[in-house]
């Protein structure tokens, strides 16, 4: 028989936060990724906007606390 977990492991597994980078791709303010360099998160943005041009796309740089509106 396999081995069952603990009911307290996986809740703690699926509670977690996941891990932020300090460049956000914000898409109609919500976060849907995040890198540690300007470089890609500009290049994803540029790709999502150029698939949904009505869409709201910015990139969060959380060192400095500022929006780039793409």
């Amino acid at each position: 028989m396999p081995k069952k977990e603990r009911a307290e492991e996986v809740l703690n597994m699926s509670q977690t936060r996941p891990t932020m980078e300090r460049y956000r791709l914000q898409v109609d303010r919500q976060t849907k990724a995040s890198f540690p360099t300007q470089a890609p998160a500009e290049k994803e943005g540029a790709a999502i906007k150029k698939a949904h041009p009505k869409a709201h796309v910015s990139i969060y740089d959380a060192g400095e606390s500022k929006t780039t509106v793409l």
